[in-house]
């Protein structure tokens, strides 16, 4: 026999699961569906689910981390107030690091406005921010002098690249996905729990009342009974 097509295994496949699903929610007694439906509930009143959270604690590392290197490249190189008055008052775009602490600002406000705040089920506004760090950062270290003023000429632009990258990795593989699953999950609970509803009496336990199995060895000796009586009631 010829093997079915990729697609249309994919669809079985997928068909096959998703009637698991429906049987595995339809299975369970309407008690346990309110709860679970209170669970969902209680989960979107929160406001943010906890691996969006995740990730804003990231963003607002990003910032601090930056931040933290930053400082300590103004205390390595002369002091903070003769540096500071040097990279943000009298800015040199060749020389200066203060554009990539503003990199790391921008980020920051960008992605706890749409993510946080605004809630965003996107990924566009995490492409804006990767995107712009990427291409300043890449015009920055060929245009500029950053290698030639030691190690945070290196460490700054890889580490902010760096960490760019993995908070659109996490957005859209963890945070998006996620949630777009637990979504789901809700509706389907809320479909089965309104068909439940929708069932005269609802369903109780005693419909599904199994009497006890008999001891497997008790018809036989009935049997052998009945046949131990009969030579007496010939008699």
């Amino acid at each position: 026999m010829n093997p079915l097509p990729e697609d249309v295994e994919n669809a079985l496949t997928g068909s096959q699961s998703s009637h698991a699903s429906l049987r595995d929610v339809h299975s369970i007694n309407p008690t346990q569906l309110m709860a679970r439906i209170e669970s969902y509930e209680g989960r979107e009143k929160k406001g943010i689910s906890d691996v969006r959270r995740t990730f804003c604690l990231f963003v607002t590392f990003d910032l601090l981390f930056v931040t933290l290197l930053w400082i300590i490249e103004l205390n390595v190189n002369g002091g903070i107030e003769n540096t500071l008055e040097k990279e943000v008052v009298q800015y040199d775009y060749y020389s200066s690091y203060f554009d990539i602490f503003l990199l790391a600002v921008f980020r920051f406000k960008v992605l706890i406005l749409a993510y946080a705040v605004c809630r965003l089920r996107h990924w566009w506004a995490i492409a804006l921010t990767t995107a712009v760090t990427s291409a300043f950062l890449l015009a920055k270290v060929i245009l500029s002098k950053l290698f030639s003023q030691g190690a945070f000429g290196y460490v700054l632009p890889i580490i902010s690249f760096i960490l760019a990258w993995i908070e659109t990795w996490f957005l859209d593989f963890k945070v998006l996905p996620q949630e777009a699953e637990e979504e789901n999950r809700l509706l389907i609970v809320q479909d089965a729990s309104e068909r439940a509803a929708l069932i005269p009496g609802g369903l109780s336990d005693g419909q599904f009342y199994s009497p006890p199995e008999s001891e497997a060895g008790s018809e036989n000796e009935a049997e052998e009974k009945q046949d131990s009586e009969k030579p007496l009631l010939e008699l």
